[in-house]
């Protein structure tokens, strides 16, 4: 099946801007151009690509097909400069996955001195992360898996260090008796998300046993920190966010000495090499600087 490149830029324009009307402006097409691209794509795919809706999102297929257009953009535009050429190519987006604590901590610092490059970044837990990258959907993922999936390289980065951290007063009232499975079930616990399992994996390396604490859910790497602090609960905070704060005493250690590592690791496609290695080049020099290593 081959696939019309005006057509394909379309439905990447929709679901980058969100809108039929705002892809329009970006493509200097009118609504209705856009809306028949749009439907003749679909027709010749045999299947909806976009959900209407404000915003307008990708099915499974539309997303895929759309990062496919965007990954062209790409190559597109590496080709014209390893021609000499320094023009922009429109639209050239690098979609890659970071799980939240690395975009709160390094994974800016490793994007920002790529030139010339516009991100669209995903977040999802590392333990997950990959399989969007499966699925065609990103160029790229900061991920907890080793082995590189099929079409793949995979690049140590290092360790994102946890330390379970608390309030003092905090600690003082849920704490007094110490830090056991007892204690663990009834404190009030941090959870990102229903994917986030840090918190459950460091109790069961503290107390060899699995608890089941009551938790708030707060999807935010900073928001998180701001709730240990106000002794809303204890929770897994990425050491290069707390650091300050329990050199202040504004936090402390549940168990002192008790941080926990995950293993980072960077995987790109392969076939997108050539337009991610100065990304691939910054990620891994960053990493090398921010992260523990091995």
């Amino acid at each position: 099946m081959q696939l019309e490149y005006t057509q394909l830029s379309a439905l990447a324009a929709i679901l980058r801007n969100g809108s039929f009307e705002a892809a329009a402006d970006e493509l200097g097409l009118t609504q209705s151009a856009v809306s028949q691209r749009i439907k003749a794509l679909e027709e010749h795919c045999g299947t909806l690509l976009v959900q209407r809706g404000k915003p307008c999102t990708g099915t499974e297929a539309g997303r895929r097909i759309a990062a496919h257009a965007e990954h062209v953009a790409l190559l597109e535009r590496q080709v014209v400069q390893d021609l000499g050429h320094t023009t922009l190519t429109k639209g050239a987006r690098l979609r890659v996955v970071v799980n939240a604590d690395s975009l709160a901590t390094w994974f800016l610092k490793a994007a920002a001195p790529v030139p010339d490059q516009l991100f669209d970044i995903v977040v999802d837990d590392q333990d997950f992360s990959v399989e969007l990258l499966k699925q065609g959907e990103v160029a790229a993922a900061v991920t907890s898996h080793d082995k590189p999936i099929a079409g793949c390289d995979s690049f140590s980065l290092g360790n994102l260090r946890y330390i379970a951290t608390a309030s003092p007063d905090f600690v003082a009232n849920h704490f007094a008796d110490g830090v056991s499975a007892r204690t663990l079930s009834l404190a009030p616990m941090l959870r990102f998300n229903t994917k986030d399992t840090l918190q459950e994996r460091w109790i069961k390396q503290v107390c060899g046993q699995t608890v089941h604490p009551p938790f708030h859910s707060i999807a935010s790497s900073q928001a998180f920190v701001e709730a240990s602090l106000l002794g809303m609960g204890w929770g897994m905070n990425p050491e290069q966010l707390v650091r300050d704060h329990i050199a202040s005493g504004q936090l402390q250690e549940l168990v002192p000495g008790g941080a926990m590592d995950t293993p980072l690791y960077w995987q790109v496609s392969r076939l997108m090499r050539p337009a991610l290695q100065p990304l691939t080049k910054s990620v891994r020099q960053t990493a090398r600087t921010s992260l523990p290593q091995s």
